[in-house]
C-alpha cells in the first residue's frame, strides 16, 4: 500500500463516534442451502468492524454473495451472513431488506453508536457491476447518501478490489476513503512476493483450468525458481508434453500457450514440475473407483482426480528448501476425501516449512479449513483468490488504486 493512502487508524484518530461509516467487506461465503460451510471471510472482516464499533461508529456494511443477475434472488440473500456476523460480534446485526431503498434507509437511520447494519446483497442492484460509469456512479451516490455528509468509506474487501464496481471503486470517489486493515495486510504480503523475495521462491498452482491462470504463469516465469503444477490444469500441460490424459479435464485450446510456457521455463532455467502419477477414477464422484497410474499410462476411459503418491513425495521434496512459497489451487478434488491427499500433502508441507508461505485464497483457503489444518501454520491466508492472482500478474487493482488518490 502506498504511503499516501489513509488507513483505518487515520479515520479512527480523526474521530468516528456518532458518524456513519460504510465498510465494503468481502462476505462471499460458500453456502449449503442457508448454512455457511466456511465462515473464514466473515471472521476476516471482524477486526475492522470491531475497531469501528469500539470507537463509536455506526457501521454500514456492503457486501455481495454469489452471482445474482442484478435483481433480488432469495437464494443469494445475505441473511445467513448477517446471522453469523452477529454471532461473532456478540450483537445483533440488522439486515436491510434492500440495497439502497426504503428498508436500507430506515435500517441505517435506526443505527446507534457502536452498532452494525448489513445492506442486502449489493449485486441485487444491477448498477453495482454495470460497465456504464454513470450507472455505477449513481449507485455510489445512493450509498454515500446512506451515510450522510459526515460519513466515510472503508475498503476492507480485498477479494473484490480487482473489480471496478460501484461499492468498491466509485463510492471511494464520493466519500473520504480509507484502507481497512485487511486490504493493507493483503497488499503488503503480496508485495513481499513481488519485491525482494527470499529464495528459493516456489509457486504451487492447481485448480481446474489453466486458462484462469495464464497471466499469472506468464508473469511468474520471470520471477520464480520453481513452479509446481497440479490439479485439473496439469492435464493440459501433460497433454502438451505428448501424454494421453483419458477423460481428464483438458483445455485443448490452451495447448499451444502451455507448450510456450514449457519452452519459456526451460529457457529461463525455471524448474517446472508436473505430476508423475495420478489417481485415475472411473468418474467424477466421491465414491468413484480409481487406480494409481503413471502419467504416461492414464486409461482412455478414466479421469485424473488427484495427484498420485509419487507426485506427493516429489512436490513435498521440491518445497523442502523453499524460503518463499505462494500456493493457489488444490491438487485434486479435495471435497472428496479419497481425492484430497495431494492437496493435504502440499498444505501439510507448508505448515511444517519455515518458508514465508502464502495461501492464495479461494479453494486453497477453503481446503486448509476443510482438511483441519492449523491456519496459523501459514504465514498468510489470503481472502481474495482472484485479486491475489491479478496482483501477481502485475495488474493494477482498481479498488486499491482509487484509495491512493
Amino acid at each position: 500500500m502506498r504511503r499516501t493512502v489513509k488507513t483505518l487508524d487515520d479515520l479512527i484518530a480523526e474521530g468516528v463516534s456518532g458518524r456513519r461509516v460504510l465498510v465494503r467487506a468481502d462476505l462471499n461465503v460458500p453456502l449449503d442451502g442457508s448454512r455457511i460451510t466456511d465462515d473464514g471471510r466473515v471472521r476476516a472482516s471482524l477486526p475492522t468492524i470491531t475497531a469501528l464499533t469500539g470507537a463509536g461508529a455506526r457501521v454500514v456494511v456492503a457486501a455481495h454473495l454469489g452471482r445474482p443477475k442484478g435483481e433480488p434472488d432469495p437464494a443469494f440473500s445475505l441473511a445467513p451472513v448477517a446471522a453469523r456476523l452477529g454471532e461473532l460480534l456478540g450483537a445483533d446485526v440488522a439486515l436491510a431488506g434492500d440495497v439502497v431503498g426504503e428498508s436500507a434507509k430506515a435500517t441505517v437511520a435506526a443505527l446507534t453508536d457502536g452498532s452494525v447494519a448489513l445492506l442486502e446483497n449489493i449485486r441485487f442492484d444491477a448498477r453495482e457491476t454495470s460497465k456504464d460509469e454513470a450507472e455505477r456512479s449513481a449507485l455510489a451516490d445512493d450509498l454515500a447518501a446512506l451515510v450522510g455528509a459526515d460519513g466515510a468509506f472503508v475498503s476492507d474487501g480485498f477479494g473484490v478490489v480487482h473489480r471496478k464496481q460501484a461499492s468498491v471503486y466509485d463510492v471511494a470517489t464520493k466519500l473520504p476513503h480509507y484502507a481497512g486493515g485487511l486490504v493493507l495486510a493483503e497488499v503488503e504480503v503480496l508485495r513481499r512476493l513481488t519485491e525482494d523475495t527470499a529464495r528459493p521462491y516456489v509457486v504451487v498452482l492447481g485448480g481446474a483450468k489453466v486458462s484462469d491462470k495464464l497471466g499469472v504463469i506468464a508473469n511468474l516465469l520471470a520471477k520464480v525458481d520453481r513452479l509446481l503444477i497440479g490439479g485439473g490444469m496439469a492435464y493440459t500441460f501433460l497433454r502438451a508434453q505428448g501424454h494421453e490424459v483419458g477423460k481428464s479435464l483438458l483445455q485443448e485450446d490452451q495447448l499451444e500457450q502451455v507448450a510456450g510456457f514449457l519452452a519459456e521455463a526451460e529457457k529461463r532455467g525455471v524448474e517446472l514440475v508436473l505430476p508423475v502419477d495420478v489417481l485415475a477414477a472411473t468418474g467424477f464422484a466421491e465414491d468413484a473407483d480409481y487406480e494409481t497410474v503413471p502419467v504416461d499410462a492414464i486409461p482412455a476411459d478414466r479421469m485424473g482426480l488427484d495427484i498420485g503418491p509419487r507426485t506427493c513425495e516429489l512436490f513435498v521434496s521440491k518445497l523442502a528448501d523453499a524460503k518463499t512459497v505462494f500456493w493457489n489451487g488444490p491438487m485434486g478434488v479435495f471435497e472428496f476425501p479419497r481425492f484430497a491427499r495431494g492437496t493435504n500433502a502440499v498444505a501439510s508441507a507448508l505448515v511444517e516449512s519455515d518458508a514465508f508461505s502464502v495461501v492464495g485464497g479461494g479453494d486453497s483457503a477453503a481446503a486448509v479449513r476443510l482438511l483441519g489444518l492449523p491456519e496459523d501454520g501459514f504465514s498468510h491466508i489470503s481472502t481474495g483468490g482472484g485479486a491475489s492472482l491479478e496482483f501477481l500478474e502485475g495488474k493494477e487493482l482498481p479498488g486499491v488504486a482509487v484509495l491512493e488518490s
